[in-house]
C-alpha cells in the first residue's frame, strides 16, 4: 500500500483509443498489446529464442534466407537508417542519395554529420527521381560507392521505383540502401530481385507492432566486409550483428516488451495472408479514402500514378473558413487523428491508410470529416 492505495491492484478504466490515420505509430491489435504484459530477462533462453524467431521471420518476408540476415537495433527507424549510413560506408566511400522528400533530406543530414562524402540527386516532392538521371550520375562519377533512396516518402505518400534503381546500381556494382520504413510489410519486396544490400524498417509501421526498435535486412557477404567501418559505438551495425549471431544477445539493453509485441504482430501478419493480403487491405482503405475525400471536395496532392497506398496528402481547401488546427482538433475530439503536412511548398495535410484499420474505420472518418466541415461552415461541393 502506498498513500492508502493498492497500486498493484488499482486499474482505472482506460479511455477509448483514438483511431490513428497516420503512417506509424498506428493502431495495433489487442493481442499485440497483450503480448507486452510479460517480463523476460534479456539473457533468458526464452527471450533469445523470440529474437531468433523474429529475425528469421523478417528475412523470410523477402525470401532471402540464404543470402540475408536481420539485425534488430534499439531506437526508432531513424536510428536504423543512421546505423546503416554510419556503419557500412568506409572513410574513402562516397554516397549518392535520391531525394524527393523530408526523409531523403534527413539521410543527407546524417551523412553530413558523419562527414561522409555525399552527393544528392534531388527532385521536387511530387516527382519520382528519374532512373535515367541515376544512371547518368553513376556513369559520370566512378567514385560513388553507395546509393540510398526512400521507398515510400511519407512526406507525400509517393512511391519510388526501387527495383529500377536497384537494377542500375547492380549494373554499376555499387552498394544499395533502401529505406522501406513505411512500406515494408505492405508492399511485397524481393530483396534479391531489387538488388537490395541493406533494407531498413521499423517495428511500428506496417507490421503493426509498437515503437521501440528498427531492423535492418542485410546481405551477409557485404556486411562481413564492413567490420571496423562504424563511426559510432551504439549504432555499430556489424558489432550488433556479430553479437546476435554469437549468442543471440544484444550488446546493450534490448526493448524486450516491444520485441514480444512485434513477434505477435508478425504472427498476425501471417494469419492475415502475408504481405500481399495486408497490402490489399491498405489499398482498399486508400481507395475508399480517396473517393470519400474527393466527394467532399478535397483534392489529392500527387498524381495517381505516383501515389502509394500508405498515406495520401490532400491540399488545404481554399475556403476562407478553413483552418487546419481547428480542423485537426475537431476531428481529434471525435476520436480521429490525422497528420499535418510536411511539404516545403504547398499547404497540405495527410491521411494514413495503414495499421489496424478497415473499411468501417474509413467510413467513420469520412462521416466525421463531413460533420467537422459543417461545423466550420465550409461547403466544398455544389
Amino acid at each position: 500500500m502506498i498513500l492508502g492505495l493498492d497500486v498493484l491492484g488499482s486499474n482505472p478504466p482506460l479511455s477509448r483509443d483514438k483511431t490513428l490515420f497516420t503512417p506509424g505509430p498506428l493502431n495495433t491489435s489487442a493481442a499485440t498489446k497483450q503480448a507486452m504484459l510479460r517480463d523476460l530477462g534479456s539473457r533468458d533462453a526464452e527471450f533469445i529464442e523470440v529474437v531468433r524467431d523474429v529475425r528469421s521471420r523478417l528475412v523470410g518476408l523477402g525470401d532471402g534466407h540464404e543470402e540475408y540476415t536481420a539485425i534488430l537495433m534499439q531506437g526508432s527507424g531513424t536510428f536504423g537508417v543512421e546505423a546503416v549510413l554510419s556503419s557500412v560506408i568506409p572513410q574513402e566511400g562516397k554516397l549518392l542519395i535520391l531525394i524527393n522528400g523530408a526523409y531523403g533530406e534527413r539521410m543527407l543530414k546524417m551523412a553530413d554529420i558523419h562527414r561522409i562524402n555525399t552527393v544528392s540527386l534531388r527532385t521536387t516532392e511530387d516527382t519520382v527521381p528519374s532512373p535515367q538521371l541515376l544512371r547518368e550520375a553513376l556513369q559520370a562519377d566512378p567514385q560513388i560507392t553507395h546509393v540510398a533512396v526512400v521507398h515510400c516518402e511519407t512526406t507525400t505518400g509517393i512511391i519510388n521505383p526501387i527495383k529500377e534503381y536497384g537494377e542500375i546500381v547492380r549494373e554499376f556494382d555499387r552498394i544499395y540502401f533502401v529505406d522501406a520504413m513505411s512500406s515494408f510489410g505492405a508492399y511485397p519486396l524481393d530483396y534479391r530481385g531489387c538488388n537490395i544490400d541493406y533494407l531498413i524498417s521499423s517495428s511500428n509501421k506496417c507490421i503493426e507492432g509498437v515503437p521501440g526498435f528498427s531492423f535492418i535486412i542485410a546481405k551477409m557477404d557485404g556486411l562481413r566486409k564492413t567490420k571496423g567501418f562504424a563511426r559510432t559505438l551504439s549504432l555499430d551495425l556489424y558489432a550488433q550483428w556479430e553479437g546476435l549471431e554469437r549468442d543471440g544477445q544484444f550488446r546493450f539493453t534490448p526493448p524486450i516488451h516491444v520485441i514480444l509485441a512485434f513477434r505477435q504482430a508478425l504472427i498476425e501478419l501471417e494469419k492475415e495472408g502475408g504481405v500481399t493480403a495486408r497490402g490489399a487491405r491498405y489499398k482498399h482503405n486508400y481507395e475508399l479514402t480517396l473517393a470519400g475525400m474527393q466527394a467532399l471536395g478535397f483534392k489529392a496532392y500527387l498524381k495517381p500514378e505516383n501515389q502509394g497506398y500508405i498515406i495520401t496528402s490532400f491540399y488545404y481547401p481554399s475556403h476562407p473558413n478553413f483552418d487546419f488546427r481547428t480542423f485537426y482538433e475537431l476531428l481529434s475530439e471525435k476520436g480521429f487523428l490525422i497528420y499535418p503536412g510536411k511539404l516545403s511548398h504547398a499547404d497540405c495535410f495527410r491521411i494514413g491508410h495503414v495499421g489496424r484499420l478497415d473499411a468501417s474505420n474509413v467510413k467513420s472518418l469520412m462521416s466525421a470529416i463531413a460533420s467537422v466541415l459543417k461545423k466550420m461552415n465550409i461547403k466544398l461541393t455544389e
